[in-house]
């Protein structure tokens, strides 16, 4: 069963997405900002982390600065999921190492799930 770690604020959009991951078979964990994603990342030692750009304390983009210094962390797949859809946001998070940028108002959860199944296999 593959882990994932969902790093997200807004928890109406936490709870949705990890109910479906759920549905799923996904083993999930839940940070609601980047200090304790980036703690919570080195107990649970996730497959693959859902990362939100705009969190209290350090942002998204800080928390895959963080990752990539990190050896253990440094190969963890990590889709962005953010409101930021302008293309400096995009492009920086890719340049930091993301796997995947999706804009929020432009998927669905079942469109998100793919996209995980997709990177996992």
């Amino acid at each position: 069963m593959s882990k994932i770690l969902i790093i997200e604020d807004d928890k109406f959009l936490r709870e949705l997405i990890v109910r479906k991951l759920i549905q799923e078979n996904f083993e999930i964990s839940e940070a609601m900002d980047g200090e304790e994603g980036l703690k919570k990342m080195k107990e649970v030692k996730p497959d693959l982390v859902l990362l939100d750009l705009i969190l209290p304390s350090i942002d998204g983009f800080e928390v895959l600065s963080k990752m990539k210094e990190d050896i253990n962390l440094a190969q963890v797949p990590v889709f962005i999921l953010s409101n930021l859809g302008q293309r400096e946001d995009i492009e920086k998070g890719l340049k930091l190492g993301a796997v995947d940028y999706l804009v929020k108002a432009h998927f669905t959860p079942n469109e998100i799930i793919e996209k995980i199944r997709g990177t996992l296999r």
